[in-house]
């Protein structure tokens, strides 16, 4: 670590703080993210969900892990460096963001959920904070809760950001999947619109409240198993008409409307996938994408064809620059002697993630992985607040 000369602390966050740093060898401006949590072997270490997942992920649009170096029983996360994240530009910001700057951000985001699907993960963190920004560049951050698709129980406690929760996690189902990123992407759309959260719930119960008293309540014919979920659970959904979208996101046009309420569905089958949702008219001028990942979908308009090669590019071809915040809050009064000194010598062991060759292995990946159904792990965790049986929604006075 003695590569690495701290210029400030920029997050302390519940699994870690995090520092933007300057490598002295190739003045390279990094972020290190230090884990509160002691490993006692190098083995640990490489089994953790987001050093597995990134190693595996080479995307303009996905954050990128450097190294991991484990010191002293210390783990350390070598992450590019961006200037800060979405929520931070939003809670910031007086004046609405125009629909060129949002369809140009949820461009990128779709693109890498796209990528991260189809190599068999979902993401199940997804909020304004894990999403970061450099200039005109988004990428997705904060691999902790990422999950293979294929992956069987049990598992550790699964918590994600109850205003971007999809609906049947919140009613504990046993079977889910990369659906609940997409309803997590809906929630962070009408957010960048009117800058404040869509689905605002102070518990469970009130977040499904507030979901009803926008999209209205479900019945059997728009989603048969939340009923049957939540008949399990003994709770009983509140009766609500559902809104037009546009009353609330008045900013927004009428095919911004239609992709964020298609996301928003209570049914995780009707939501479209994130090659699906690139194929919305929302995005038409934006994109090309090869016919070889193009899915096949009854109704959506076909992508211009510009003859360019690759995955999911824009149109202009453009590479966008590299960095990371991590997903922590803001910190103060930080004292970089104390850093220096806390990360000084004693390198057990590095692990340098080697992009170039990650690149060459994508030619061997086969393309739409299928995506069998995620089951996560009991229902009683820890320290996780929970929809209680027997319960409703709260009403409103």
């Amino acid at each position: 670590m003695e590569k690495f000369e701290i210029i400030k602390e920029v997050g302390d966050g519940t699994f870690g703080n995090v520092w933007q740093a300057i490598n002295k060898e190739s003045g390279e401006v990094v972020a290190i993210k230090k884990l509160k949590r002691k490993y006692f072997s190098w083995e640990e270490c490489l089994n953790l969900r987001e050093v597995k997942s990134l190693r595996k992920m080479n995307h303009p649009n996905i954050v990128k892990l450097k190294e991991v170096i484990r010191e002293n029983n210390i783990l350390f996360f070598i992450f590019e460096y961006m200037e800060c994240n979405l929520y931070q530009l939003m809670k910031d910001r007086e004046k609405q963001f125009s629909e060129a700057e949002i369809r140009n951000w949820c461009f990128q985001i779709f693109q890498a959920l796209g990528y991260i699907h189809q190599r068999g993960y979902f993401h199940r963190d997804l909020k304004p904070e894990n999403l970061l920004c450099m200039k005109d560049a988004i990428k997705i951050a904060d691999f902790g809760l990422a999950r293979e698709i294929s992956s069987l129980p049990p598992f550790t406690e699964y918590v994600s950001t109850r205003w971007y929760r999809a609906p049947e996690i919140l009613l504990q189902a046993s079977v889910y999947g990369s659906a609940v990123d997409m309803w997590a992407m809906g929630a962070i759309m009408a957010e960048l619109f009117t800058l404040r959260p869509l689905f605002p719930g102070s518990s469970e119960a009130d977040e499904i409240y507030k979901i009803c008293s926008v999209i209205g309540t479900p019945n059997q014919i728009s989603w048969s198993e939340g009923l049957r979920l939540a008949n399990d659970l003994s709770f009983q959904f509140p009766q609500f008409a559902s809104i037009h979208l546009s009353m609330l996101i008045p900013s927004a046009s009428d095919a911004a409307i239609s992709l964020i309420s298609s996301l928003c569905s209570w049914n995780p089958s009707k939501r479209p996938t994130a090659l699906e949702a690139l194929q919305h008219p929302f995005f038409q001028c934006c994109f090309y994408i090869p016919p070889s990942l193009r899915p096949r979908v009854a109704g959506m308009p076909k992508a211009p064809s510009v003859g360019m090669r690759g995955s999911l590019e824009p149109l202009s071809g453009r590479r966008y620059p590299v960095g990371f915040l991590p997903n922590a809050k803001p910190a103060t009064n930080f004292a970089s002697q104390h850093v220096n000194a806390t990360i000084k010598t004693g390198v057990r062991r590095k692990l340098e993630v080697d992009y170039q060759e990650l690149g060459r292995n994508e030619h061997h990946m086969q393309q739409g992985l299928k995506q069998a159904p995620y089951r996560p792990p009991a229902r009683n965790y820890p320290g996780k607040e929970k929809l209680k049986q027997g319960t409703g929604c709260p009403r409103r006075a």
